[in-house]
């Protein structure tokens, strides 16, 4: 689950990241409003979306006048911002970040995230604030510098300290730095995060440290933990089919291709998205209805599937361990009807109850074409695709 700007800060600012004033807006009224409480000479009028690169996409701009504000949140305000991160149909700007001027000298990177392969907390920090991280640890990855975190012992003066002098801190801000990062440290295990990013931390020109970013990402298996994150959530700012998985348990993503995809168990959706794409086709999404699926669940995911309208072929591959293969026949055929199905149907299953789930296919009166291996599953969702 991902997180505004405006949110991220605040939670920082909870514990202890100096972070600057700044009011959230939904209006262009609530941004002048918010503009004129916060008073000063210059103000920052952010687009809050969910994904990087606002400012170069025009969603960050430097207002010096009240009525600055006003123009430029009219602007902002119900653009599509097109970055990096949205691809080319961008995302709709709903809320606005009205932020204090800064007084910019030196931007600084700093994030935190798990590392599998150590089992330890990765703290990663560079000179070069302000950019894309990925484009700097491509062109110059010298000034990308790494600590890892051992959860076991926290976050260290010393790692901290080697973290502060490899991106060449100025010695009078190395203190702030070792406090920041361990305050960082802390808010990233308490709440449950995967990220927390800042970009750009910035020095000014009295060697101040504060935060004029703040990106999270929260482990959504934890989430049940965290009622105050939860309660964060811009269902704006997700894709509608996928919020719609999510009230049946199901695990959708939504892709670009044009096959769909019903499978039991991650991994076997996975190998069932390659083995498509290996026979020269695309697949429309990921969805994995889980060990448990009752016919109701799957006739949900048929539903969820065929709301994209890219889809010309749908492909079932189960393995019947716990889920059994004539319940998913049942869910088939149930939803198969409830949508009127009018795309091909390529269905493959192996495992427990696999006769009879055939049987009860083979003798529905629906159009489903069976196959006995992914290969043969793929070739066959493939071809009925290209007819």
């Amino acid at each position: 689950m991902k997180i505004h700007e405006y949110q991220g800060k605040e939670i920082l600012r909870k514990f202890g990241v100096p972070v600057p004033r700044g009011i959230p807006a939904f209006t262009v009224q609530e941004a002048v409003e918010a503009a004129q409480k916060l008073g000063g000479p210059v103000w920052v009028v952010k687009a809050q979306i969910h994904a990087g690169g606002r400012g170069k996409g025009g969603g960050v701009k430097v207002a010096k006048s009240i009525d600055e504000v006003k123009t430029l949140a009219e602007q902002i305000l119900g653009m599509q911002l097109v970055t990096h991160q949205t691809g080319p149909e961008g995302q709709k700007v709903r809320r606005l970040y009205i932020e204090e001027g800064a007084d910019i000298q030196k931007e600084y990177y700093i994030s935190v995230v798990t590392d599998r392969a150590t089992q330890k907390v990765a703290f990663i920090a560079s000179s070069e604030g302000g950019m894309d991280i990925e484009e700097v640890a491509h062109s110059t990855p010298e000034k990308i510098v790494k600590v890892f975190v051992d959860p076991l012992v926290g976050m260290t003066d010393e790692q901290a300290r080697e973290l502060a002098q490899g991106i060449n801190l100025p010695a009078d801000s190395e203190a702030q730095f070792i406090d920041l990062a361990k305050k960082l440290y802390q808010c990233y295990m308490e709440t449950d995060a995967s990220l927390v990013e800042i970009n750009p931390l910035n020095r000014d020109s009295q060697g101040n440290l504060i935060a004029l970013d703040a990106k999270f990402n929260f482990d959504s298996n934890a989430l049940f933990r965290h009622p105050e994150i939860v309660a964060l959530r811009d269902l704006d700012e997700e894709d509608p089919a996928e919020v719609e998985a999510s009230k049946y348990d199901l695990a959708y993503i939504s892709l670009d291709g044009n096959i769909g995809c019903l499978v039991n168990g991650a991994g076997l959706a996975m190998a069932t998205m390659d083995t498509i794409k290996l026979f020269g086709g695309e697949p429309a999404n990921f969805l994995d209805v889980g060990g448990g699926a009752t016919p109701e669940k799957v006739t949900e995911a048929f539903k969820i599937m065929l709301q994209n309208p890219k889809v010309e072929a749908i492909l079932v591959n189960i393995f019947g361990g716990i889920m059994k293969c004539d319940t998913i026949a049942t869910g088939v055929i149930t939803a198969s009807k409830a949508v009127n199905l009018k795309v091909p149907l390529v269905v493959r299953m192996k495992g427990t109850n696999e006769e009879l789930g055939k049987k009860m296919l083979a003798e529905s009166g629906l159009p489903i074409i069976s196959a006995d291996t992914m290969a043969e599953a793929a070739e066959k969702v493939v071809a009925a695709v290209k007819k």
